[in-house]
């Protein structure tokens, strides 16, 4: 009972609450508030069935190592940015080691990924797990590597490899006056992995430009190593990079021999020829000009220092994003973003393609290339990963 209703009948107020309830009626307010907590509610439901079944898309994502700096920054990457996408998200390193990466596939496939995105270590090795992923309807993204002699591989995602080879030959032509009619100059080659496809496009980029200097004498190789399945680095290891230009400095270089410039086709073969150069005593004016590739933090310190003269870099957030865009689009049954449909043959089908664009990348703008854009944070003359 209200308070009021023991005051006299003429001074007895309407009580507050009373009073309240009758407004509502008056104003229609009641049926309002239905509305409103209907709409919600249905919105909540919505919600709640939504969210779980994004969760629930599982993306693979096979790397090929750890042991080179680009492919622990690919990897997390693109983990972080299909996570922020609302995916989950399996990523496996297999050491280089192929029969492990087709079994990390396998698993994959097993724990019922949607999407596999692969970058291959060997690029015609993965047939058959493929087949069994086309089998299942899930569709496979070539990830910065060309998955070869498969129908298999629906999308590839990389950068232009060739212009790649182009930037370095080009800075060589620069920086020893080939156009002009210099030389001649002594030369040598460490290209990338003979089971890397991209090794292809690295190494034809920079010698069709190079190659008609070697033919006119402008560039002479003192080695006679030339053709790409000599010149080649298995797994693009510096030591093994290492350990050959050792042997070239002892067979052709030992005398004095000016060496001019060295054509290294990514910064893991380019750090294995300076270390081969440090270790013969070559002095800061014999030094070389050396080219490379992913601007890699120890590569990055030799670039500052004078000891190699450019990189290539390849902004692997870039990468990933538009990877994520395939996936996305993927998902809701659309066509991924392409920008490519000729190059890349895979030897059974031509590969619709992504292309990002490389960078040349040097002492002269790497603050701007590298610090500025946050890709590196550059301490007392280290490079570390913000």
């Amino acid at each position: 009972m209200c308070f009021s209703d023991s005051l006299p009948c003429g001074d007895r107020p309407i009580c507050d609450f009373r009073q309240e309830c009758l407004n509502i009626k008056e104003k229609g307010v009641i049926p309002i508030m239905k509305r409103f907590l209907a709409v919600l509610v249905a919105m909540v439901m919505m919600l709640a069935m939504t969210a779980p079944a994004l969760a629930e898309v599982k993306v693979g994502v096979a790397m090929p190592t750890q042991s080179l700096q680009r492919w622990n920054q690919d990897g997390a990457y693109m983990k972080e940015k299909l996570e922020a996408a609302g995916y989950e998200v399996v990523l496996t390193y297999s050491d280089n080691d192929v029969s492990r990466q087709v079994a990390d596939i396998e698993n994959m496939l097993t724990a019922d990924c949607a999407v596999l995105v692969i970058a291959s270590i060997d690029g015609g090795s993965l047939g058959t797990v493929l087949a069994t992923a086309k089998e299942m309807g899930v569709p496979v993204i070539a990830y910065d590597r060309l998955i070869v002699d498969t129908d298999a591989v629906d999308y590839y995602a990389t950068f232009d490899n060739y212009q790649v080879g182009v930037i370095q030959g080009s800075f060589i032509e620069e920086k020893l006056g080939l156009k002009d009619g210099a030389g001649p100059f002594n030369f040598e080659i460490v290209a990338g992995s003979p089971d890397d496809t991209n090794a292809f496009y690295f190494y034809n980029g920079a010698m069709d430009l190079l190659k008609p200097y070697i033919e006119s004498g402008q560039l002479v190789v003192p080695s006679g190593q030339i053709d790409l399945d000599v010149v080649g680095t298995l797994a693009w290891s510096s030591a093994t990079a290492q350990e050959r230009f050792d042997n070239i400095i002892a067979a052709n270089y030992a005398q004095g021999e000016k060496l001019d410039a060295v054509l290294c086709s990514n910064d893991s073969t380019a750090f294995g020829v300076i270390t081969a150069l440090i270790n013969a005593g070559y002095s800061e004016d014999q030094w070389p000009v050396i080219t490379g590739q992913d601007c890699d933090m120890p590569n990055m310190q030799y670039i500052v220092s004078g000891k190699q003269s450019m990189s290539v870099f390849k902004d692997t957030r870039t990468l990933a994003e538009k990877v994520v865009g395939m996936v996305d689009a993927l998902k809701k049954g659309a066509e991924p973003e392409i920008n490519d449909t000729t190059t890349y043959d895979n030897n059974v089908k031509v590969v619709p393609s992504f292309l990002c664009t490389p960078v040349f990348g040097s002492a002269d703008n790497y603050v701007e290339l590298l610090i500025d854009s946050g890709y590196y944070i550059e301490e007392n003359g280290e490079f570390k990963t913000p």
